[in-house]
């Protein structure tokens, strides 16, 4: 998967989750469907926002959904996912652009494709999909040459830039491609006034894409010798910085332009995850919950803080209203000083109240522990889906749920928004 728009499943919430999961999947299977398996590698984040705001204009419609059968990415689960012509745009988008980076490193010559055999072979690839994502394209209405032209111009684009360059006209064809993506859904949609609007936000989200790459890759790029944006044109980080603020408060104002089914998705993705894609590469940000919910907690262990917000979380520290401890060493904690011992299981008073945890299963044996982590491995639920462990039998969260640059404790900066369902006025 790449992608700059990674959202936090912790932050989504299980409305967001759900739907932001059936649209991945359904860019997923439309890749499958239209263009067979290979064609699935291109899946990507960002992809995935042609088919939201395509379903976020239209509303939910008669087939929308569908119900896809088991997937070792979804821990062999069924799950309903995204069906129509949205995740189909959003397939030919992927095949193009992901074509564009094959080319890219080819021209790079990085890594394997720096040998000639490898290089052709990824260029013949590269050809097909461009192919294939036009084929899909028409068939939508949608002319996928205006992404191909600007892939074609990019590298004309780079050869001429130098040190006083605006790095604006380095991100030009990228932001061309998305505004033309971004426009079409508005078409699939059947609300053709939204397109202009629509154009703008895809060009402000190309500019962020590209320099946020740029960022993201400044110092590899250094040390490999590779063009970067940033270093060519000698744009320092605090220009970028800015430059992705305000295509943050374009796109927000863009947005409110648009005249939406339901914006829910669309917004959080495209206002608070983009914000957070911002400040997670340029280092501003820092996960809540990651040593919480990956580490786990057992029974008898100091639960830690979640997050920033709730230091008093902890135990042995002070509460937060400053009057001494909390946990289990507390004045008037259960079992503390003056106070009866704790009932339920473990404690003196038996096994039938309140007070005690559920009774934990049996640890599982070495070998018994080793079959079950290879099942789990082999089938993807230790990183895509909620788990036992596989000795432990705790319940573990997917590894890939271990987010980095979010803050699990304030779900967003503006006033009146809520974790399961976006309200805010930004």
């Amino acid at each position: 998967m790449f992608g700059i728009v990674r959202p936090c499943a912790h932050r989504l919430g299980e409305r967001f989750k759900t739907e932001w999961t059936a649209h991945l999947c359904g860019l997923c299977l439309a890749l499958r469907g239209d263009h067979g398996q290979f064609a699935r590698i291109v899946t990507n984040y960002d992809g995935l926002l042609v088919s939201v705001l395509t379903e976020a204009q239209s509303g939910p419609l008669p087939g929308a959904r569908r119900t896809a059968g088991p997937c070792p990415l979804r821990g062999m689960r069924t799950a309903p996912v995204a069906n129509g012509e949205g995740a189909r745009l959003a397939a030919a988008v992927s095949l193009v652009l992901a074509s564009a980076k094959v080319r890219d490193h080819v021209a790079d010559r990085d890594g394997l494709l720096a040998r000639a055999p490898i290089a052709a072979a990824a260029r013949r690839v590269a050809r097909g999909w461009d192919r294939a994502g036009a084929r899909t394209g028409a068939s939508l209405g949608f002319d996928t040459a205006v992404l191909v032209d600007a892939v074609d111009r990019q590298g004309g684009i780079e050869t001429l830039a130098g040190p006083g360059t605006p790095v604006l006209v380095v991100t030009e064809p990228t932001e061309t491609a998305t505004a033309a993506a971004f426009a079409h859904t508005a078409v699939l949609a059947g609300r053709p006034g939204n397109g202009p609007a629509l154009a703008e936000a895809g060009r402000y989200f190309g500019r962020l894409a590209h320099l946020l790459d740029a960022v993201e890759d400044r110092r590899a790029d250094a040390e490999a010798g590779a063009w970067n944006p940033l270093t060519a044109t000698g744009t320092s980080l605090a220009e970028a910085r800015r430059l992705c603020d305000d295509a943050l408060r374009g796109i927000r104002l863009a947005l409110r332009e648009v005249e939406f089914a339901d914006a829910g998705l669309a917004h959080r993705l495209l206002v608070h995850e983009l914000r957070t894609s911002v400040d997670r590469a340029f280092g501003t940000s820092s996960c809540g919950h990651t040593a919480a919910h990956s580490a786990g907690q057992g029974y008898g262990q100091p639960p830690r803080g979640h997050g920033t917000g709730a230091p008093h979380a902890a135990y042995g520290q002070a509460g937060p209203y400053g009057g001494g401890q909390v946990g289990p060493y507390a004045p008037y904690a259960p079992g503390g000083p003056g106070m009866p011992p704790p009932m339920g299981p473990g404690g003196p008073g038996g096994g039938g109240g309140f007070g005690g945890p559920p009774p934990q299963k049996p640890r599982r044996g070495l070998l018994h522990g080793c079959a079950v982590a290879i099942g789990l491995f082999c089938t993807c639920q230790l990183c895509c889906t909620e788990h036992e462990g596989p000795w432990s039998r705790q319940k573990r969260d997917a590894w890939c749920d271990n987010c980095d640059g979010c803050d699990c404790c304030d779900c967003c900066n503006c006033d009146g928004c809520c974790c399961d369902g976006c309200g805010c006025d930004c």
